[in-house]
């Protein structure tokens, strides 16, 4: 049979009824598979946008912010110990100079430890190795009871703190360059780049070796020492008023709170 011949009889079979009948299938399967995507791609896009707003509250509910409530700023996004969000100025915003008011931070709140510290124990347990009652800090300086003159001390303290300092800077403008110790070859090989946090030689308990723990106690310490910080304030506001120590005002104190406080 000729090729024109079955052409002839394939359109003569296709009736209008056919074509009808065949255009409804052709439109009903369309819209059964515009529907089934639709269904499938929807939830999918709803579940999604769920999943990442439980995230994000997740995330905002664990942020710590000294002001609940408000949106920290970006550049202060929870990874610095002790960071809750408080930049009101946004001095941070420069990262390399909120990488130094964080190591400044540290320094101040570890002097700050030791500070209090030392002004609190000579009045509390005294010193059995010197004769007669310790001065309190605030006379410190002009008593002459030490190994040496004030001048002197001054002068050693200075060019100790000024080796110690460079050191430390140099650690924070190439982190892990200085955690060899240079006398005594300490920490040789270490390489710890935690600017602020030199492990090794410091920290014998070798609390520093878990990870989590070290985060916990990092947290801690700026807690520590921020406290410390505006209780070190306070004993040199006590002092210049009083002229006694932080034990001495602090009993003072206790003895008579009405009559003997900030008012009086």
């Amino acid at each position: 049979r000729s090729p024109a011949r079955d052409s002839s009889t394939h359109h003569s079979l296709q009736t209008p009824q056919s074509k009808v009948k065949m255009a409804t299938i052709i439109a009903q399967q369309l819209s059964a598979g515009l529907t089934q995507k639709s269904r499938t791609v929807r939830p999918r896009s709803v579940a999604a946008k769920a999943r990442s707003a439980v995230r994000v509250g997740a995330v905002a509910a664990a942020r710590p912010n000294y002001f609940p409530g408000t949106t920290p700023p970006k550049h202060l996004d929870g990874t610095m110990p002790g960071d809750f969000g408080f930049d009101p100025l946004n001095l941070g915003e420069d990262k390399e100079a909120l990488a130094w008011y964080q190591q400044a931070e540290l320094m101040h709140a570890r002097w700050a430890m030791l500070g209090v510290t030392g002004m609190a124990a000579p009045e509390i347990i005294g010193n059995p190795f010197v004769e007669g009652p310790l001065p309190n800090w605030y006379d410190a300086p002009l008593w002459d009871g030490y190994m040496a003159s004030p001048n002197t001390l001054f002068v050693v303290q200075m060019f100790m703190m000024n080796w110690a300092e460079v050191r430390r800077w140099e650690d924070m403008k190439n982190p892990g360059s200085m955690n060899e110790d240079p006398f005594t070859g300490a920490n040789k090989g270490d390489t710890n780049t935690d600017v602020g946090y030199p492990k090794g030689l410091f920290d014998p308990m070798g609390y520093a070796k878990d990870p989590s723990k070290m985060e916990t106690l990092k947290r801690k310490e700026i807690a520590n020492g921020r406290l410390a910080m505006v209780a070190i304030a306070g004993c040199f506001a006590q002092a210049i008023n009083t002229g006694v120590g932080p034990v001495e005002n602090l009993a003072y104190h206790l003895a008579d709170p009405g009559h003997h406080n900030i008012f009086s």
